[in-house]
């Protein structure tokens, strides 16, 4: 993999975080096991996982607040541990929750924490904290103290403390954690823009609904190991699907269905007709393994050919949250 060239701005690298092999253990227990992490540089990344899967000690390894136990890891291109000093400053981050002191105001927060980055310019610090104030929508509190903040407030100001200066990479871990639906709204917007702005985001989330709406690409962690990864449509392509077909003429259209090479079973009996399932994916096969199919359109027009009345036909696909219980064996909250 190519180095960075050096140049302010300039990106050479392909894959923003790598991982090959990534281990932690706990004494006996295996907390992350062998992962392989590939986040596309400028991707809004999805870490995706219920509770306990393993998401907030993996990206503790990332930024070197946990030692790994075995694996390698590449951050902006370059091998860590051994760049951290030269990486880290161009790596925002909020990680499990943020800590302030509680009578200082968020300005005086932020500027006692800028002022301990060795890279920190002080002659722009008042600027700069004052736009990464506004850009989380905190304007209007700055120089209240954070012991009144609500929860959401403080975890926008770990954002804003996040973004006092410009970053390659952004790392999130429940960001929306806290927040009311505006808040929300504002942290899904601000993720938006910083990703149009060419910044990388990787997000930690066990909202399914929040990876959907903002992700690009997502993984799936459960039980310390990763169990999918890819962009968030390609992920969506490989769960299963099914067509479900409304006739008064069940057994013709099976037949129809079972010469395209479909597997037709009979559904639910409705009052203008019947229910005929069959399906046109299974789950965990990916698409170049599965066996060709004719495309709806296709489908209809061989019925209708065949004299079959066609009262209603659908194409089911399973959800994203179906593929990823499926993947899991686990429920994921849906919203907030």
């Amino acid at each position: 993999m190519t180095e960075p060239a050096g140049v302010p701005g300039q990106r050479t690298y392909g894959l923003t975080i790598e991982t090959q092999g990534l281990t932690k253990r706990f004494g006996q227990q295996v907390a992350v096991d062998s992962l392989d992490l590939a986040v596309p540089s400028g991707a809004v990344f999805g870490f995706l996982g219920p509770n306990g899967s393993g998401k907030t000690t993996t990206i503790r390894m990332l930024l070197g607040l946990a030692a790994a136990s075995a694996g390698t890891v590449r951050l902006l291109g370059r091998e860590m541990p051994g760049s951290f000093q030269d990486v880290l400053p161009r790596v925002g981050a909020l990680v499990e929750g943020p800590a302030f002191y509680p009578f200082l105001s968020g300005t005086a927060n932020l500027h006692r924490l800028d002022s301990a980055g060795r890279h920190a310019d002080p002659a722009t610090r008042r600027e700069r904290v004052g736009l990464a104030l506004e850009r989380v929508g905190l304007g209007h509190a700055a120089g209240k103290r954070v012991h009144a903040y609500s929860l959401g407030m403080k975890q926008r100001l770990g954002i804003a403390n996040a973004l006092l200066s410009p970053r390659e990479l952004l790392v999130l871990d429940e960001p929306t954690n806290g927040l009311d639906p505006q808040g929300t709204r504002e942290v899904r917007n601000l993720v938006r823009s910083l990703a149009a702005d060419g910044t990388t985001v990787f997000v930690s989330s066990h909202l399914l609904a929040e990876v959907e709406q903002i992700c690009t690409h997502a993984a799936v962690m459960s039980a310390g190991r990763l169990v999918a990864q890819g962009p968030l449509a390609e992920l969506r392509r490989s769960g299963s699907s099914r067509l479900r077909l409304l006739t008064p003429d069940p057994g013709p259209a099976s037949a129809v269905l079972a010469t395209l090479g479909l597997s037709p079973e009979a559904g639910a009996h409705q009052p203008d007709g019947e229910v005929v399932v069959a399906a046109l994916a299974k789950p965990g096969l990916p698409p170049e393994a599965a066996a060709p199919h004719p495309a709806p359109e296709d489908i209809v027009a061989e019925l209708v050919k065949a004299g079959v009345r066609v009262r209603g036909f659908a194409v089911e696909r399973e959800s994203l949250e179906d593929r990823f219980v499926e993947l899991t064996g686990e429920g994921f909250d849906v919203a907030q």
